[in-house]
């Protein structure tokens, strides 16, 4: 018996900002028919952007947006304004589900008590994904609505991956590597479907980013670590740092444990490299005359290079390097110099910007870049489907 379809409305929330889609979903395919996304929240130079199924724009304007609760009364009034089918579901992006939430689920009262005990572990993305799944509840009253973690997809690596080097009483208390951007990883894995190789590196590269090994469609090893501030350098995030940085802060600078989070999230990175901005775009911008500028572009394509070459030595070997996420979707500049530095491996520098297969760039070597497009949103809506199918047959 074919399994119903369902409209599914998957919501992505960042600190600032509320992604958003509409996507009808069955068993054998997921169509997308509304999709966009309120950004800069809470600042004057918020806006709300929407596309149709063929990437025609609904609305693009500038408004207030005081809080992510507007954000989601307005895109209610979208949909309305639309007259769209209305969602059966919600599904929720969630960065961080702590050591007990490892796996997608329907949300109820015990599982947000869980995402509250977890905070800590991701302070810069889990209260606002918190605020977003209670104003969800209130303004869709009665509907289902889903967690999809960005841990699940490393949630099985191997012990020699996710381990850290601590006391044993330690590991206990769920402090490990989780590993982050799962859900675009996933996203990597179902578009290569056929064709997905034995030894896969996926680098999602955004103001988030990760390097990610995967054997077999599943995750072995990731540079992120306990929380999404570890690994490569960021935006506004400083990747891996010697912890004795940290130590030598509280002791002789008098730095508390906010001010490290600070520190750590908000002031380092590519921002606090250049001095200038975190953002990509404006780093290439102002580098053909700020030498701080250039240093940050060329430290945040070590940093990847350093962690692509590192997986490529836990898989022992490569079969295709996939770019995603902002900057390795659209960065052709970045994209070429971090390929330019792994030519010794053999690397293809050539890729194709393109959100399906299309083909694979081979340069002058025979291992395969391409550029993919992250589908996260469409992954929240696939697996909030799939748990209530699973709930309907399980009652």
């Amino acid at each position: 018996m074919k399994s119903p379809e369902l409209h599914v409305l998957a919501l992505n929330s960042g600190s600032s900002s509320l992604k958003f889609g509409l996507y009808l979903v069955g068993s054998s395919q997921t169509q997308r028919l509304i999709a966009g996304e309120a950004g800069s929240i809470g600042s004057p130079s918020a806006r709300f952007e929407a596309a149709d199924t063929r990437n025609k724009t609904i609305v693009s304007e500038r408004l207030p947006i005081a809080t992510h609760g507007v954000a989601i009364d307005r895109i209610g009034k979208l949909l309305a304004d639309c007259k769209t089918p209305t969602p059966g579901a919600v599904g929720h992006r969630i960065v961080h589900g702590g050591p007990h939430l490892l796996e997608h689920c329907l949300i109820d009262d015990a599982v947000l008590g869980e995402l509250a005990a977890a905070v800590a572990f991701a302070p810069l993305h889990t209260p606002p994904a918190l605020e977003v799944i209670r104003y969800a509840q209130e303004h869709f009253p009665g509907l289902a609505q889903a967690a999809c973690f960005d841990t699940s997809f490393h949630a099985a690596m191997p012990r020699v991956a996710h381990v850290l080097p601590i006391p044993r009483d330690l590991q206990a208390q769920g402090i490990r590597r989780y590993g982050f951007h799962g859900l675009s990883c996933e996203s990597i894995v179902r578009q290569l479907a056929g064709d997905l190789p034995p030894r896969l590196v996926i680098a999602h590269l955004g103001n988030g980013a990760s390097i990610t090994a995967v054997r077999a469609g599943r995750s072995i090893d990731t540079s992120m670590g306990l929380t999404p501030a570890g690994g490569v350098i960021m935006g506004t995030r400083s990747g891996d740092l010697d912890p004795g940085v940290l130590i030598y802060l509280l002791r002789q600078r008098a730095f508390d444990a906010s001010m490290l989070e600070e520190l750590v999230d908000r002031r380092s990175g590519l921002l606090g490299i250049s001095g200038i901005d975190s953002d990509m775009r404006r780093l290439h911008a102002a580098a053909p005359s700020d030498s701080d500028a250039r240093l940050a572009i060329q430290m945040f394509c070590y940093s990847v290079r350093k962690q692509i070459a590192a997986m490529i030595a836990v898989l022992e070997g490569i079969d295709l390097l996939v770019f995603t996420g902002g900057i390795g979707e659209n960065d052709t500049a970045v994209r070429a110099t971090i390929c330019g530095g792994l030519s010794w491996i053999d690397v293809g520098r050539g890729s194709e910007r393109t959100s399906s297969l299309g083909q694979p760039g081979n340069g002058a070597s025979g291992f395969p870049v391409r550029v993919l497009t992250s589908q996260e949103d469409e992954q929240i809506a696939r697996h909030t489907w799939a748990l209530l199918q699973r709930a309907a047959a399980n009652p």
